[in-house]
């Protein structure tokens, strides 16, 4: 039965195509915005004296601008990818990690690891970040399911009442232990401290992606409901915990390495859907493409908007996915009344 179902995904994803019309434009974008991220900062840059008696230069390409440019790309792509995989097993385009309190669940995790284990390594911080994001983001689901009336406000709402406070738990604990400000800087969504050494637990994001892919297909039937999955063959509760328990890894990985990156991972698959349809294997390379151009974006205004001074990306992304967010609700009206 798996087989049968492999295969009705796999010819969606024929029909729809893994790459679209709009992928090499947006590969071609994420290559020109990627030269202008490695050529800006307070240090000077120019790639033709790269291999020149300047040996500096190398040293801050390979020790600053590269780790920092692999981090907006992967950390970009990888929100996008755990947004989509949430709205689509939801069946909710509000639901993303931002809006269910993943991240918050997320972050009281990282807040737990810095009181219990100070001089542990950072893995230690990262797994106790994940335990959190997923038993919160399971809790979540648990409350929903005990919801007679779900509807596309009501399900996100109740995602960020509890979010909220969760939050509030996270101030008071941050308070109460003196770490509110160390808390902030780390978790308020920047790259300016990413450096080699600081970035690679962001590589964990790479085989989860994959993972998500090769689920894709079982991920987009269960998004179709409890009674469709359980006819062709799937364990819809299974597949349900496996997207949620990726989801919630994805945005653990990132939150602790980068901090939080608001509407990145409610925004940009909204876009890709809307243009593209609901199939989530053809969706996912240009949802992780448009994610990291979209993050990258926002970095380079955040890093230039108050040269030499750096904004905060979650500033820049709060700002420009905020407006994205309010024009797709805008025009999501404007075709439901025509």
């Amino acid at each position: 039965m798996n087989e049968s179902v492999d295969g009705i995904g796999n010819g969606a994803a024929r029909v729809g195509g893994v790459m679209s019309r709009a992928t090499v434009p947006m590969l071609v974008s994420l290559a020109i915005l990627s030269v202008l991220s490695l050529t800006i900062g307070n240090a000077g840059f120019a790639f033709g004296t790269l291999w020149t008696t300047e040996m500096g230069l190398t040293e801050l390409l390979a020790i600053t601008r590269l780790p920092r440019l692999v981090a907006v790309i992967v950390a970009g792509g990888g929100m996008c990818v755990a947004g989509m995989i949430m709205q689509t097993i939801s069946r909710n385009r509000f639901v993303s990690p931002s809006t269910v309190g993943t991240v918050a669940w997320c972050k009281m995790g990282i807040l737990c690891g810095t009181l219990l284990f100070v001089q542990a390594p950072m893995m230690v911080r990262m797994a106790l970040a994940f335990a959190f994001s997923r038993g919160g983001t399971f809790f979540f689901m648990k409350i929903l399911s005990r919801i007679p009336i779900r509807n596309i406000i009501t399900v996100p709402l109740i995602g960020m009442i509890l979010g909220a406070v969760v939050e509030s738990l996270n101030t008071y604990l941050a308070t109460r232990f003196d770490l509110v400000q160390n808390m902030e800087s780390w978790l308020q969504g920047s790259f300016a401290l990413v450096i080699r050494g600081r970035y690679e637990l962001l590589y964990i994001g790479i085989p989860v992606v994959a993972v998500m892919y090769a689920y894709a297909n079982r991920f987009t039937i269960a998004g179709m409901g409890r009674d469709f999955a359980s006819g062709l063959g799937l364990n819809h509760g299974q597949i349900m915990a496996v997207g949620l328990a990726l989801a919630a890894l994805m945005t653990a990985v990132i939150t602790i390495t980068v901090g939080a990156l608001p509407f990145v991972d409610l925004v940009m698959p909204n876009l890709v859907s809307a243009f593209r349809g609901d199939n989530l294997r053809a969706n996912l390379l240009d949802t992780a493409l448009l994610g990291a151009n979209f993050v990258l974006l926002c970095d380079l205004v955040s890093r230039t908007a108050m040269y030499p001074y750096e904004i905060p990306v979650g500033v820049t992304a709060s700002i420009l996915g905020g407006a994205i967010f309010i024009w797709l609700l805008v025009r999501r009206n404007r075709y439901a009344g025509a």
